[in-house]
């Protein structure tokens, strides 16, 4: 893998991120209002987000199932949290 490569973009990061350090520390996956509310966005542009996290193999998800989102990357793989 070539140096600073990275297979998602600062705005994913970010929400990968959120969702490890999220999970973590309360010990259960965020809803899309908690990201909705981290990030002061709105609801499509969240599910929107999930959606392509999902679609690109960062996450899994169980669709209309709260609180199911599972990181598929390493914790060494995510970028700081802004």
């Amino acid at each position: 893998m070539p140096e600073g490569w990275k297979p998602y973009t600062d705005k994913q990061g970010q929400y990968l991120a959120f969702i490890y350090l999220y999970t973590k520390l309360h010990r259960q996956a965020p809803t899309e209002l908690d990201m909705q509310n981290y990030f002061a966005v709105t609801p499509p542009s969240v599910h929107q987000m999930v959606l392509t996290l999902h679609a690109n193999g960062f996450i899994d998800r169980i669709p209309r199932q709260a609180r199911s989102i599972r990181l598929l990357l390493p914790k060494e793989a995510l970028p700081q949290l802004d």
